[in-house]
């Protein structure tokens, strides 16, 4: 059974998982920092890498404004490393493989490919706040352009704006935007 995916304003259920040197990386360990976890099916798959590639181009603007990335798929250890060493991937890889984080964050779900049904992890991604609340979800991820669109929602959040509602600029009184 899919668990339901955490909305916009929920607490970021904690994680703890290991990357591919064994270090575990826990969600409560990143209070006071943004976080990007992005949930992907498999490590150096053509849309995998594409998301993943894209997610290292941006990964000095998303440093910059205080954020981290945190890639998460159900492959282990020895997988995580040769994906980040052929890429040249500067953040965190995931190893979730009992999926019970995916699960949890309700992007373990039940697909269908030539006629067969089977359970594997849907490409989604979380923008959790410094004080670890989900500020923004994307699901059924394009990868090309997401690492743009991420990167664009962290700075309406950090500017105190709804990331849901890019509307809000043009109803913003216009000399607080000038001012801004």
């Amino acid at each position: 059974m899919q668990m339901p995916t955490p909305e916009i304003g929920d607490p970021a259920p904690d994680i703890a998982l290991p990357d591919e040197t064994g270090t575990v990386h826990r969600l409560s360990d990143q209070r006071g920092r943004w976080t990007v976890l992005y949930f992907y099916p498999t490590d150096d798959s053509p849309g995998c890498t594409v998301e993943a590639c894209e997610f290292r181009d941006a990964n000095d603007s998303i440093a910059e404004r205080g954020a981290d990335v945190w890639g998460i798929s159900p492959q282990g250890a020895a997988s995580k490393r040769a994906f980040r060493e052929k890429f040249g991937l500067p953040f965190a890889l995931l190893a979730d493989e009992d999926h019970a984080v995916a699960e949890t964050y309700g992007a373990w779900v039940q697909k269908e490919k030539d006629g067969r049904s089977y359970w594997g992890t849907a490409r989604t991604t979380f923008l959790i706040d410094p004080d670890g609340g989900i500020a923004r979800v994307w699901q059924k991820v394009k990868p090309e352009g997401h690492a743009v669109d991420v990167l664009a929602a962290l700075d309406i959040a950090q500017a105190g704006e709804s990331p849901e509602s890019p509307e809000s600029a043009e109803t913003a009184d216009p000399d607080q935007v000038a001012a801004g």
